[in-house]
């Protein structure tokens, strides 16, 4: 029954790129990496030597003021520090393009996951279309992989082996409302339930959440079919201040860095953090309320939202309780850099230990920078830091990670550093003298884009994992296990917007806050 399901997810998979590309080669928008030309279409010489990083690839949130100009050279907007802040040269424009999503006077480039940041850096894989009122957006992502963990342990914990397609795709619709106003759609979905299975796929160290009654330890829980159903509204009171709020089941609060798989620093890693349930774990929640309040470059939220994480019916969608809250301050000092802190407390986000509650804290830094005049040239990075206080003791994680992209070709890391309890990764009778039990994962990748077409790529990939766990943990999982997967990705290609009107005077307009 998966397989036939699987076979059906594949084949409306393309039917529905074909779809889409329909729409993105209109002539309000283009979206296809500055190394291809669509078929049947000539490349007219390009308008500018700059190029427009895009969103990130979870960032799928715009709307704006601006009408693409109908000329036929395109703007490779990469230098994104010579044009951030575009959206404050359009003003003149009598259409509609897209924007930040929780702001008229921002740049698209700019959504994260929820209400959260990007650089305004931040590279852009999507599909985008504009109506007469609305504009729309859609992105997604699909690994078809090979993954086998621990392989040099065979007779350890966590050696398993298994095919798998892990998967979201995220939609979008954006409109003005009067002189001021902003209004949002969105939706997430995701068929892992189906493509990888409720006990989620292999991954050595993991831990989080529970499957039959257990709890998944060496693994990664699957994702809901429903991830995001959310609405938000933006009263823009000048070009430096916004005034927002956003309501979602599910949804995501003000509490963490962008989700790991919108984050473009991770875009070519098919593997959830190890960190992920000390960083950025809520970012699917039945129930979430979030107002927000941005000043220039500096924003400040605050979320009232429902701590159970979601349980083992991934079809379903669960009981909201507004049970939790948190608050997120939020720092873009310029185009490349994304700061963020926050905070939150979460009431019972265990289903198997219902009467535990955990206050959480989050850092991080994300940097984004393009790489001469080409879209598909960049460099991408995100340190993010999780605390989780639970009972009064402190596990802490950590992760750098970084991606390079040279056109064709990625190259791609990442480093954790996380602290669980014994009782976290099902080891409290074998090792009951230890509070915390700490592991290092070192992640090293490389992908290359086999094909392009109609605004899609295909990419073959491969990574290797090795583990450097604490002395007390190596009888069970051995000295140094090896993790390896390969790979087939399928994504919207990377996004190049047309040459629109107003773009004079946009050099430095970022820091132009007057």
């Amino acid at each position: 029954m998966k397989a036939i399901l699987f076979t059906i997810f594949l084949n409306s998979f393309w039917a529905f790129n074909t779809l889409a590309q329909h729409h993105t080669m209109s002539d309000k928008a283009t979206i296809a990496p500055s190394d291809t030309v669509s078929p049947g279409r000539k490349r007219a010489p390009s308008a500018t030597g700059q190029k427009h990083d895009g969103m990130e690839h979870g960032q799928m949130d715009h709307s704006r003021t601006g009408t693409p100009e109908r000329r036929p050279g395109q703007m490779n907007h990469g230098s994104m520090d010579n044009m951030a802040g575009m959206n404050h040269a359009m003003g003149d424009s009598s259409g509609m393009m897209m924007t930040h999503s929780f702001s008229r006077n921002l740049p698209m480039n700019r959504n994260g996951s929820g209400t959260s940041w990007h650089p305004d850096n931040t590279p852009m894989y999507a599909y985008m279309t504009h109506g007469k009122k609305w504009s729309y957006m859609v992105h997604y992502s699909v690994f078809l992989r090979y993954n086998s963990q621990n392989t040099n342990n065979r007779d350890k914990r966590g050696s398993d082996r298994q095919f798998d397609a892990p998967n979201w795709f995220m939609g979008m619709a954006q409109r003005q409302i009067g002189q001021r106003g902003l209004l949002l759609l969105r939706a997430m979905v995701s068929l892992d339930a189906i493509t990888v299975g409720n006990g989620g796929y292999p991954l050595l160290f993991q831990s989080g959440e529970s499957y039959k009654g257990q709890p998944l330890i060496d693994r990664q829980h699957p994702h809901d079919l429903f991830s995001e159903l959310s609405v938000g509204y933006t009263h823009s009171f000048s070009r430096d201040i916004d005034l927002y709020g956003y309501v979602g089941y599910p949804g995501e609060p003000a509490l963490g860095p962008p989700a790991f798989m919108h984050r473009i620093s991770t875009f070519n890693n098919p593997d959830a953090p190890l960190g992920h349930h000390w960083e950025d774990a809520t970012h699917i929640l039945f129930g979430v309320a979030t107002a927000g309040f941005r000043y220039k470059w500096v924003k400040l939220e605050a979320s009232r939202f429902t701590g159970r994480e979601p349980d083992e019916q991934r079809l379903n969608f669960d009981q909201p309780r507004f049970d939790s809250y948190s608050y997120r301050i939020s720092v873009n000092p310029s185009p490349s850099l994304a700061l963020q802190f926050s905070q939150g407390y979460i009431k019972s986000p265990e289903d198997l230990h219902p009467e535990d509650n955990t206050t959480r804290t989050t850092a991080s830094v994300l940097h984004s920078v393009p790489l001469g005049g080409q879209a598909d040239h960049y460099v991408t990075s995100a340190f993010v830091w999780g605390l989780n206080n639970s009972h009064g003791t402190n596990e802490q994680a950590f992760l750098a990670e970084s991606s390079l992209q040279l056109g064709r070709t990625a190259f791609y890391g990442r480093y954790e550093n996380v602290g669980k309890s014994p009782e976290e990764i099902g080891l409290e009778a074998e090792i009951p003298n230890q509070r915390i039990l700490t592991n290092n994962a070192f992640t090293l990748g490389m992908n290359y884009r086999l094909l392009q077409y109609a605004s899609t790529d295909l990419v073959l990939g491969a990574q290797l994992t090795g583990n450097m766990p604490e002395q007390a943990l190596q009888p069970y999982y051995g000295k140094f296990p090896l993790s390896g997967e390969v790979y087939l990705r399928i994504t919207p290609s990377v996004m190049v917007m047309n040459m629109m009107r107003g773009m004079k005077n946009m050099g430095g307009m970022h820091h132009n806050m007057k």
